[in-house]
């Protein structure tokens, strides 16, 4: 089953909201002109309306008009931009990137990567389980170098395969000063456009979005 809705129903949605939105705008369009006749017809002749009343009520009503149909075309320039990124992107497909995402962990070890926080004098990676729950806890480099994660458990034994939070704990002496997520290296399997936004599915069917990658290199060589 399809999670995420196809780039044709969502030229279908884009389609039918802006038809909507112009049968709207004719309707209100058409209300407005009613009444303002029926308040034509009907104003006290010893105070008619003036003209400048007329012609504010009019421009008000148009700035309106104007104002949603630049929204139309700005949403349209906009997916336009998603295609073309989407597009270019595709050279992407097979390649190894980095950004900070949960761990797709099947047995084998996993390149990781952390920056080390200001005042920070040792790091500790922690992993979590689908469930939140901590599963490893362990000291890491001091360095912004990549290290490898072999996946074990606290008691030393191998993690089932599945999807993993890891995050890299700074700390200073007692005092925990920062946590952030681990960055991670692995495979782009896809690229796809959702809702006018590129996202990426990694290998293990982890999804980001294409702007969070933070690099990216030719996958070496099994």
């Amino acid at each position: 089953m399809e999670i995420f809705p196809s780039q044709t129903t969502q030229r279908q949605n884009g389609a039918s909201a802006a038809v909507t939105d112009h049968s709207v705008l004719t309707a209100d369009f058409q209300t407005f002109l009613q009444l303002l006749t029926t308040q034509l017809k009907n104003q006290d002749p010893l105070n008619p309306m003036e003209s400048t009343e007329y012609a504010t009520q009019l421009a008000t009503f148009s700035g309106v008009e104007q104002q949603v149909r630049t929204n139309e075309l700005l949403e349209t320039l906009s997916n336009g931009f998603g295609t073309l990124g989407m597009g270019q992107l595709g050279s992407w497909i097979g390649m190894e990137a980095m950004a900070e995402m949960p761990v797709s962990f099947s047995g084998t070890p996993v390149t990781l990567q952390a920056t080390p926080a200001d005042r920070a004098d040792r790091m500790e990676l922690v992993a979590r389980d689908a469930a939140g729950t901590v599963v490893q806890r362990m000291p890491v480099p001091l360095s912004d170098a990549p290290f490898g994660w072999t996946g074990v458990d606290l008691q030393g034994r191998m993690l089932p395969p599945g999807t993993y939070a890891v995050s890299v704990e700074n700390w200073s002496g007692e005092d925990l000063v920062d946590t952030r997520p681990a960055s991670v290296r692995a495979s782009i399997e896809e690229a796809r456009l959702i809702e006018g936004r590129v996202f990426l599915t990694m290998e293990g069917g982890v999804t980001i979005p294409a702007d969070a990658v933070q690099g990216l290199r030719q996958r070496a060589a099994d």
